[in-house]
């Protein structure tokens, strides 16, 4: 946010500055608003699936490719929303009691209901949630790192489909009893 120029936001908008600050009153107000639009959608979809039908594995796999694609398609908002929690800032508080926990909440009925019907090994169910997230957000918000050190854009496509395949490869292998199972 500290490098951001309004008067830059406000051309890539296709506004002018007095308007953001009427809808917005402030720089950090924006910035907030922008975070609060992608948690309030990734919370949507993430209720689509883990609302819909079928086994508890079939709902994981389709949650994961949601979360990797939908961040794989928002490269800013992965470290914009690790940044605002590392500050501290008191909107972020918010989006975690609306977005966060309710979603971790139905992650962990969701490990819960695939270990009573043995399609998931015996879990922890904490760990196993933070896990989960940490495999879908971490590469994205390690990307100016892994591309230092590989020199692997992570929001390329390819790049993308072949993290999505690593990840969906290792929570079979990692969570589920019978990880070869054909997950529909």
């Amino acid at each position: 946010m500290e490098g951001a120029r309004t008067d830059a936001i406000a051309a890539a908008a296709g506004v002018n500055k007095a308007m953001l600050y009427y809808y917005f009153k402030s720089k950090a107000k924006l910035y907030a608003a922008v975070l609060e639009a992608n948690a309030t959608e990734f919370h949507r979809r993430a209720d689509d699936v883990l609302s819909g039908e079928g086994s508890a594995s079939a709902i994981l796999i389709r949650y994961i490719s949601n979360h990797l694609d939908f961040i794989g398609a928002r490269p800013y908002y992965p470290r914009l929303f690790q940044r605002l929690m590392m500050a501290g800032d008191r909107s972020v508080e918010r989006l975690i009691k609306m977005h966060s926990i309710p979603i971790y909440q139905r992650l962990a009925e969701l490990v819960e209901k695939g270990m009573r019907s043995g399609e998931f090994r015996s879990l922890n169910v904490r760990h196993t949630v933070v896990s989960l997230a940490a495999l879908t957000l971490f590469y994205f918000n390690a990307a100016p790192i892994v591309r230092k050190i590989s020199g692997v854009d992570v929001f390329g496509k390819a790049e993308q489909a072949r993290r999505k395949d690593e990840v969906l490869n290792f929570v079979r292998y990692a969570l589920f009893t019978n990880p070869e199972a054909d997950v529909r």
